[in-house]
């Protein structure tokens, strides 16, 4: 069966090279718009500031808050540098706290996603698993990652477990009714076609159904990905102690307005390169799809 989604997804070897031009132009037409886009933001924010419509302590211009990068850099020194009054000492910790940050974001949604899509699996193949468990992940679906803190810091104590655990709750139960959901809307057809050439019900799920819902759980993961990183701030900020959440309640408690929006261009920026390495990971592990369908996932 995975042979027939390969030959599905795989056009005549003699257009690959046509191809080639084609996803450059388009990834030049998308960098021009984002380029476009982000100056229409910055340059609308620079005209009210310099008409005097946005106060410049509440609401710096992004060319006050990113021009004194070496006084924000200072606010990222841990206690292991803080005898190194450089800048190269500065950016090390800057460099050290949004790697921090990203780890957790990691492991928390590799842990979520691994999780989630074997529990959802193992839900629709074994029936009474489903009946034992299924009720109760769908009465704590609702409830909200924040409200997991207070467990999350009872069970892990402070560092980086709870940051963790933050981010796979997160995750958890909104992957795993998301793949119980796609196993159910995998279409007939491809479950007929793998019965009459004689799969077996594990060939089924190994070789037709997990192909068929992967690249919809990638869609999911990626849209969750921008939500760990609201959760794992605010863990920071509370629970771990160290982390771009921690700089940010630092900007809050001291009223730093410039840092605070360091702060978030430096997560927007690693939420971006985050949705781009996800995006090529699609790319690889999702082989028997066209390019150009991972591209709109």
């Amino acid at each position: 069966m995975r042979a027939l989604l390969l030959a599905a997804g795989s056009g005549p070897p003699r257009q690959a090279a046509s191809v080639q031009p084609t996803r450059m132009a388009q990834a030049v037409t998308v960098a021009g718009w984002w380029l476009l886009s982000l100056g229409l933001f910055a340059g609308m924010w620079e005209v009210a500031w310099a008409f005097g419509w946005a106060d410049p302590l509440l609401l710096p211009p992004p060319h006050v808050f990113l021009r004194n990068f070496a006084d924000q850099a200072q606010f990222f020194v841990s206690s292991d540098v803080v005898g190194e009054e450089s800048s190269a000492g500065a950016l090390r910790s800057l460099a050290m706290t949004v790697v921090a940050s990203s780890l957790r974001v990691v492991a928390g949604l590799l842990l979520g996603f691994v999780c989630s899509v074997t529990l959802g699996l193992l839900i629709r193949y074994f029936k009474l698993l489903g009946n034992l468990t299924l009720p109760t992940i769908t009465l704590l679906a609702p409830i909200s990652p924040i409200a997991w803190l207070p467990v999350a810091i009872f069970i892990f104590g402070i560092g980086n477990p709870p940051a963790i655990f933050m981010v796979f709750i997160s995750l958890f139960f909104v992957m795993t009714l998301s793949t119980i959901s796609q196993i159910d809307s995998v279409s007939r057809t491809y479950l007929n076609v793998g019965a009459i050439m004689g799969a077996s019900r594990r060939q089924l799920f190994l070789h037709v159904i997990i192909p068929a819902i992967l690249p919809s759980l990638f869609m999911v993961l990626r849209m969750n990905l921008f939500g760990a990183w609201m959760v794992v701030l605010v863990a920071e900020a509370t629970g771990v102690g160290s982390g771009l959440g921690q700089i940010v309640m630092l900007a809050r408690n001291t009223f730093n307005s410039s840092l605070s929006f360091f702060t978030m261009t430096l997560i927007g920026v690693t939420g971006f390169l985050f949705d781009i390495a996800l995006r090529q990971i699609q790319r690889r592990v999702l082989f028997w799809v066209p390019p150009s369908a991972v591209g709109r996932l």
